[in-house]
């Protein structure tokens, strides 16, 4: 098995198991092979898709966020108070929002590059923050009655034959084109990979290591702040206690899809195979109707589990090869 192979082995198998589950499914349940079904795999996993899409890019400069679930429940939160009590326009409060998170994504990465302390502890640290921020803010949900929110959670792009993209399925389409290009397109994506792989090999060869580290932590919280701007959208509400749990999922949907937990390898089109396969078996689940919905956490964690030990195995291989 040739090197290149074997690195690309990880989202060959992550693309194998999306088309095994989605046949499999589409067999058992009677409707499961329909554009509607296809669409609502990115409709439903919005959200958690643009928190992956971030979370993906931190991951390959060998990082780790924890606190883009607190950013997405501020967020929701955050603009459905300044719409509803301080009346500001959905616009305004979208740019506040996204303001805020990226100068709080922004701050986490200078105090883990400057005080060279791990990335899970001060995120960890900034999970915290926000929540509680969060429940400062309001302790209970704010529903949304701007008219600009019914005609965009209405919008909906008509391609014909069935397929009917929503705006929340659009944004995540464009956040999965704008993450895929900047992390394999671009300098910035590039640097990404050479510090995840050795940060010392990458400050030996003279990359912006520091501006590198606090720019792609911005980056992961903005697309978290867009996350609960979309969420706003989706449940026409903002909840203090949104996204409780998403980091893990995200981080989840990263590592099924093939990205090295350590960092210095991965694609985003991983990722995307990792959200659709998440989403697959919800979509599974709720069509048999007689699972629970915890046996979606159970596959997922043998999924998550088995991609661990492939890395591994991977590693050593290329590791003997080297």
């Amino acid at each position: 098995m040739s090197p290149a192979f074997q690195r690309r082995l990880p989202l060959l198998s992550t693309g194998a198991i999306f088309v095994a589950l989605f046949v499999v499914a589409g067999l058992l349940y009677d409707g499961f092979f329909s554009t509607r079904v296809m669409v609502n795999l990115f409709t439903d996993n919005a959200v958690l898709g643009l928190t992956s899409i971030g979370m993906t890019l931190v991951i390959f400069s060998g990082g780790i966020d924890l606190s883009v679930g607190s950013v997405v429940g501020f967020t929701s939160i955050f603009v459905a108070t300044l719409i509803e009590r301080y009346h500001v326009p959905p616009a305004l409060a979208a740019l506040a929002a996204l303001a805020v998170g990226g100068a709080f994504g922004a701050g986490m990465g200078a105090i883990v590059h400057f005080f060279r302390q791990p990335s899970f502890l001060i995120t960890l640290a900034g999970m915290f923050l926000l929540r509680g921020c969060a429940f400062w803010l309001n302790t209970e949900s704010v529903g949304i009655t701007h008219p600009l929110y019914d005609q965009l959670a209405g919008f909906v792009l008509d391609l014909g034959g069935g397929l009917a993209f929503p705006v929340v399925a659009l944004v995540l389409l464009g956040g999965l084109a704008a993450g895929g290009v900047l992390g394999h397109y671009t300098r910035f994506g590039r640097n990404l990979l050479a510090i995840g792989g050795s940060e010392q090999s990458a400050l030996l060869m003279g990359l912006p290591i520091g501006a590198t580290t606090i720019s792609v932590y911005m980056v992961n919280s903005l697309f978290a702040t867009l996350a609960g701007l979309v969420g706003t959208l989706y449940t026409g509400s903002g909840n203090p206690s949104f996204g409780l749990g998403l980091e893990l999922d995200a981080i989840a949907v990263v590592v099924i899809g093939g990205t090295l937990l350590m960092g210095g390898r991965g694609h985003m089109l991983g990722t995307l195979f990792g959200l659709l396969i998440f989403g697959t078996i919800q979509s599974a689940l709720l069509f048999d109707g007689r699972l629970s919905p915890w046996w979606g956490r159970i596959v997922v964690g043998a999924l998550l589990l088995a991609f661990i030990l492939l890395q591994r195995a991977s590693l050593r291989r290329l590791g003997s090869k080297g």
